[in-house]
This record gives C-alpha cells, sequence and structure tokens, in this order.
C-alpha cells in the first residue's frame, strides 16, 4: 500500500493539527485535516473589524521557543517585539521596569521605580542567571510547586510579587492567584529572557496561516463537525462514517472518544474586550499592567505601538480580564470603562468587540516539556496531540503534535514492510 493511500485523520486544525500535518507529509503522507470552523488556528485566530486586527484573545509569539523556531519563518511573519518591560499601574503611579540588560533605556526607570526593593532587583538578575544556565529537560523534571510558592522561596518581597509577578504572570496563566505550576513559570520566564515576545505584523493568525501555507498534500474538511471517535471510523455530526487507518485528536479528546468522557480537561477562561481611543496612555510596545487585587483588569496593550498590516482610523487598545464575573456583557464594558478611567487615566473610549474565551488554557497538572511518540497513542489507531498533552503554550501545541504524527509513523513502520516507509526525512 502506497504511503499517499492510508487514510490518515487528523481532527482539529490548530497549530498542533497542522504541525501534525507536516510531519506526515514530510515522510510522504497525505493527510485529511477535520476541523469544526471555517479556517485554520484553533485558539489562534484574528478577525478585523473597522479596520482593526483583533485577536481571539490578547496573545504573542516567544522568539526563543525551540519549536517555533523550527517550524516558523520569522522573516516572512514580519515579527513586531515587544520591549522587555512593562508599564504598571498602581495606586494613581505609573511606572515601567524591564530588563535593562536588554534595551538600556529600561535601566534607570527600572532602578529608580518603586516597584520592589533593591534587593528584589538583585533577585531577579540572580534567577535570570540560574535559569540560563538550566536546560528545559531540567525545567520539567524538577519537583512542581506553585509558582507564588517559588517566589516566596526565592525570598521576592510581598511587594514585588504583589506589583509585578502577580499581575504580569496572572495575565500568561490566566489565573490570579499564581497557583499554576513552579516549572511553567521558570519556563515562560527562561523564554522571556532568551527571546523576545512578538507579535505577527497580520496578527497572530498568520502563524497558522504560515503553517497551513506549507501543506501541499494534506486534504482539508472545514465547517465539520465529529462527533465519535472509535479505532478505525470516524462518526460525523450529520452523521457520514469515515473509514480511517489512523486518527490524531488535535483537539478536545473527552468528549469525542468514549473511554476519555470521565477525563474531561479543565479550562481556564479570560475575556478580552477591545475598545477605539483617540490617544495611547502608554507611547511604547509595553504591556499594562493593574497591580490593583481589586480590580477587573489584568493588562491593557495599545497595538498600534506595534506595526501592524490593517490599523483602522485611531489607536487600538485590548483589555484582558482574568477573574470570573458574573457581569452582564454590557455591564463588564462599563465596569472596563471604570477601571481605565480609575487606574490609567483613559476617559474615553469606543467599544468595539468582546471576546469570552471559555477554553484559553488548558488547567494541567504534572506538567512535561515533550513526550515520546509511543506516548500519544492512546488505542492501536488512535493518537492524541494538542498542547493539553504536555502544557498550555504554542510550543507544546507544535511539539505534540510533532509526537503524534511520528507515533503513527513508528506504528505503520511495525506493521508493514520498512521498506515500504522509508522516506528522506527518515
Amino acid at each position: 500500500m502506497k504511503k499517499e493511500a492510508y487514510k490518515i485523520y487528523i481532527v482539529g486544525a490548530g497549530i498542533s493539527g497542522l504541525i501534525a500535518a507536516k510531519v506526515l507529509e514530510n515522510h510522504g503522507f497525505h493527510p485529511i485535516i477535520i476541523e469544526a470552523t471555517d479556517r485554520v488556528g484553533g485558539r489562534v485566530k484574528t478577525d478585523i473589524v473597522n479596520g482593526y486586527q483583533l485577536d481571539h484573545g490578547f496573545q504573542v509569539l516567544l522568539t526563543a521557543y525551540p519549536a517555533a523556531k523550527a517550524y516558523l519563518d520569522y522573516e516572512t511573519l514580519d515579527l513586531q517585539e515587544f520591549l522587555p518591560g512593562t508599564t504598571i499601574f498602581s495606586d494613581g503611579k505609573r511606572q515601567t521596569i524591564g530588563d535593562p540588560l536588554r534595551k538600556l533605556s529600561l535601566l534607570f526607570p527600572t532602578l529608580f521605580s518603586g516597584i520592589g526593593t533593591f534587593s528584589d532587583k538583585l533577585k531577579i538578575l540572580k534567577l535570570n542567571t540560574s535559569l540560563k544556565k538550566k536546560s528545559l529537560t531540567e525545567i520539567f523534571e524538577q519537583p512542581e510547586t506553585t509558582t507564588l510558592a517559588y517566589l516566596q522561596n526565592l525570598g521576592f518581597s510581598e511587594a514585588m510579587i504583589s506589583q509585578f509577578f502577580k499581575p504580569f504572570f496572572s495575565g500568561i496563566f490566566l489565573e490570579s492567584k499564581l497557583e499554576t505550576s513552579s516549572r511553567m513559570f521558570e519556563f515562560v520566564y527562561k523564554m522571556f529572557g532568551e527571546g523576545f515576545a512578538v507579535l505577527p505584523k497580520a496578527g497572530i493568525e498568520a502563524i497558522p496561516k504560515q503553517l497551513s501555507s506549507k501543506l501541499k498534500q494534506t486534504t482539508f474538511h472545514f465547517n465539520t463537525r465529529v462527533q465519535n471517535i472509535e479505532d478505525g471510523k470516524i462518526t460525523l455530526e450529520n452523521s457520514d462514517i469515515l473509514e480511517s487507518n489512523f486518527t490524531i485528536v488535535a483537539t478536545e479528546a473527552s468528549n469525542l472518544i468514549s473511554n476519555l468522557k470521565s477525563q474531561e480537561t479543565e479550562w481556564k477562561s479570560c475575556d478580552t474586550l477591545y475598545f477605539e481611543t483617540s490617544k495611547r496612555m502608554i507611547s511604547k510596545p509595553l504591556i499594562g499592567l493593574i497591580a490593583d487585587s481589586n480590580s477587573l483588569i489584568n493588562n491593557i496593550f495599545y497595538h498600534h505601538s506595534l506595526q501592524t498590516t490593517s490599523s483602522g482610523d485611531k489607536e487600538l487598545l485590548s483589555v484582558t480580564i482574568v477573574d470570573s464575573h458574573d457581569l452582564s456583557s454590557e455591564s463588564l464594558i462599563e465596569k472596563v470603562k471604570e477601571e481605565l478611567k480609575l487606574h490609567c487615566g483613559i476617559d474615553s473610549c469606543t467599544f468595539l468587540k468582546q471576546y469570552t474565551i471559555p477554553k484559553a488554557l488548558p488547567n494541567l497538572q504534572q506538567l512535561q516539556y515533550t513526550m515520546l511518540p509511543s506516548e500519544t497513542r492512546l488505542t492501536t489507531h488512535t493518537f492524541l496531540a494538542g498542547d493539553v498533552q504536555l502544557n498550555g503554550s504554542v510550543n507544546a501545541a507544535m511539539l505534540a503534535g510533532e509526537a503524534a504524527a511520528l507515533g503513527v509513523i513508528e506504528a505503520l513502520k511495525s506493521s508493514v514492510n520498512p521498506d515500504d516507509l522509508k522516506s528522506e526525512y527518515s
């Protein structure tokens, strides 16, 4: 049987599914992707509203991600760099801190800011040095604690934790108590230290679009929902049945596979609201943090502080809410406007669009960095991908997709004549 004749289905056209397809293509196979929505991207999408680029939730790419460096063409994405720092709004004041070793202009604002003590700043330098020496494998093999306990054990002051670490990493982890694994903290902190936070000029969806454009032998079925997956068979919501040699599930699998019904992934949610404003309160490409435990807003960002392909007529402001709430959409918009005026001095903005994202990040325990291809195998013909298999990151999504595809290839090699599956990529 020729490689291209194998029916290898991938459920989900997010980043993990696209990487799985690319690896299969590299080995001579012609995969088929089934996607419930009208386009690729999964949770990584961008809409154009009134000429503005609105990502589905405020998202960034970290250029130091090893898998991203391997699979993405950074130059073609036209990546726009954030400054390695942040502007913090606290007690009616606005202060900027950052990494002066990478951006000299941040030296004096950081040294003379009232955020943390001089001892805190020395501890940050020590943490930076320590993580540069630690491999990613070492990070994910060490015992886990919460991020909060980790920071306390390192001796950071309560002020430094509450004014910087909590608001900054709450926006990344999508939870405000810093209960996320210390492994994830070290991983993300190391990635920030070794590269830059960036956005493609055309918005975050440029990433899956680029991955999709590289697929030459993959068939896509959009607007197609899967109801059930069994070994060798995929049942669609319209009752059509697809016969499959192998299936890679690159989306939430618990509602599709009967023996996973009791293992549904827990998810973290968030709200992102976009506003049109006449001016920026932060002129440079810095994320603004609201360091007030009573504030609903976690962070703000002016998107036109970076170059964008589509820019609208005025300034674009995104506001991210991490904590859960029971506010209606109208009440939330009004509450956000009140807080923008109170904390940031933003007294005039026009609401554009709200994204409520119930499944923004998987809430995982026992985080891993990578996995063996054989570990992605759920049943004889079914493999699992997606960042839920490792940790909630673009890097994890890519590595899990790669591992699942290699798992399928290993399974095929063990079941047929190896000479039939030789590849220039083997």
